[in-house]
């Protein structure tokens, strides 16, 4: 078996005081996942190797993508086992030292497995920075249209900020003019999913159910009640969906023991 978490860690530092990376070492430890994918890093390497010091996970395999600017984004993947063919960007140059793609192949018995860990812009509806969210979408679907088309195993885990459906969102009314729950962001999910064929592990796996939710706002009674978005996925090309025998959300025991306002999501394959 192989797991695959997918983690936004809200700054390495930040969840490294609150207890995120004592949960970490406990998955990687027990043999639950092998590799983790970070996403909101917010740090340089040396910082996150740092992290990775002073919680007793320095052996770990790391393939990073820091974002030129600092304290912002960041993608990582820590891995127990080996990493190659290690990739930064996505795509365009406008995309290169953003932190928000990293890859890297790792071996299982199926062959090898790329794993991507993937920051998508949270966006505003009403500015400029909502047309760059499209030109990483665009930039998504080229990948995982070459994904598609390849023999090999492909995984995109990661924040994706959008919800994709109105089972992703609690209060799915009153957002649908505001980014990440936008028609037009939802319907890049609509032809990755109805059209390219790539899967969304964490709906095939749930089934038509509410959530399960992965995001809470630190604000207010939004953790408390429930009110959350499912923003952050497992997208596995059609090579590799077949293989996929669970994902759970790591959803805290309450508001005190969070770690992030993301609860980590763990996918796992029979490879």
């Amino acid at each position: 078996m192989l797991g695959v978490i997918s983690a936004n860690a809200n700054g390495v530092r930040a969840s490294l005081k609150r207890g995120g990376f004592d949960w970490i070492k406990a998955q990687l430890d027990s043999g639950v996942a092998d590799v983790v994918c970070l996403q909101e890093v917010r740090a340089t390497t040396d910082q996150l190797n740092e992290v990775l010091a002073t919680a007793g996970l320095s052996h770990l395999h790391i393939a990073h993508d820091s974002s030129a600017r600092l304290g912002h984004a960041g993608v990582a993947i820590l891995s127990t086992r080996e990493l190659s063919n290690i990739k930064t960007g996505v795509g365009p140059k406008e995309f290169a030292d953003t932190g928000r793609w990293v890859q890297a192949d790792v071996a299982t018995k199926k062959g090898p497995l790329t794993i991507a860990s993937v920051y998508v812009h949270s966006g505003d509806a009403e500015k400029p920075v909502q047309l760059e969210k499209y030109r990483f979408l665009d930039a998504m679907t080229k990948r995982f249209q070459a994904a598609q088309k390849a023999d090999g195993l492909f995984l995109a885990s990661g924040d994706f900020n959008v919800g994709h459906r109105e089972l992703d969102i609690k209060n799915w009314k009153g957002n649908i003019a505001n980014a990440g729950f936008l028609p037009q962001e939802r319907a890049y999910f609509d032809k990755w999913f109805e059209k390219l064929g790539v899967v969304d592990l964490g709906r095939k796996i749930a089934g038509e159910v509410e959530g399960p939710y992965t995001w809470w706002s630190w604000r207010g009674q939004a953790f408390d009640n429930n009110a959350g978005w499912r923003i952050d996925y497992h997208v596995a090309n059609s090579a590799l969906a077949p293989h996929c025998t669970d994902v759970v959300v790591g959803r805290a025991n309450s508001y005190a023991q969070r770690w992030s306002d993301h609860a980590p999501v763990t996918a796992h394959f029979n490879l």
